[in-house]
């Protein structure tokens, strides 16, 4: 039987929450159209000719963990796919303070996104804390489901790595059985530390200092086979 979230193609709510600064503004005017994604199918690792690898954040928040991420992978190029404008002006922010050229943004929805992307042409992907919709009337909308499982095993080249967590107890059962029912991912974990200790290459972000789950955060590692 399908995943009913698979037949659902509504995200999230409200794209945006409050006037943007004069600044972040006019970033998303200037900057923004211009390190933005193509239209139509397209194979990310020609957007980095010059880079060795291709990582995809979805859903980055005010882009902490993206900023830290490609400041230090300076080598890498980076994809980061948010709906809601506030963080999409945060991130360009960032990437402007820290001349940040190996960095390409979409604003929208990452599942339409991810179908148009080349078969194996991503090194690592993160699922960060994605919006858990909490009310069991809303789980279908969550970006977790078994239509997208697969769309992100196909983008993830053989030996890459994905990245999944959450905060949300309903979310973590919900997205472990989903991930589990893949033939393309493997789990890496072998102990209960292994999810329940955030790995030691993660950057912790102002959401997650916050607490605002319902859980201690876990943090899933699957592996393309």
């Amino acid at each position: 039987m399908p995943d009913p979230a698979s037949q659902n193609r509504r995200l999230y709510g409200r794209s945006h929450s409050h006037a943007l600064s004069a600044r972040k503004q006019a970033l998303v005017k200037g900057l923004l159209p211009g390190i933005g994604l193509p239209e139509g199918d397209f194979d990310p690792r020609a957007l980095f000719p010059d880079k060795k690898d291709v990582w995809l954040e979805i859903g980055f928040g005010g882009g902490e963990h993206l900023a830290a991420r490609a400041t230090k992978h300076l080598d890498t190029g980076f994809i980061g796919i948010e709906p809601y404008l506030d963080g999409v002006a945060k991130m360009l922010t960032a990437i402007e303070d820290g001349g940040l050229k190996n960095v390409r943004l979409q604003r929208g929805d990452a599942r339409e996104t991810v179908e148009r992307m080349a078969d194996a042409s991503l090194a690592r992907i993160f699922v960060l804390f994605p919006d858990p919709w909490p009310k069991t009337r809303h789980w279908k909308r969550r970006i977790v489901s078994d239509a997208f499982v697969a769309q992100l095993a196909r983008v993830l080249a053989p030996g890459g790595s994905l990245r999944f967590a959450t905060d949300v107890e309903s979310y973590q059962d919900w997205a472990i059985e989903r991930f589990a029912r893949s033939p393309h991912l493997e789990w890496t974990a072998r102990r209960a530390g292994d999810w329940r200790t955030p790995p030691a290459d993660h950057t912790t972000t102002r959401y997650e200092e916050k607490r605002l789950g319902d859980a201690a955060p876990v943090f899933y590692d699957f592996v393309r086979n």
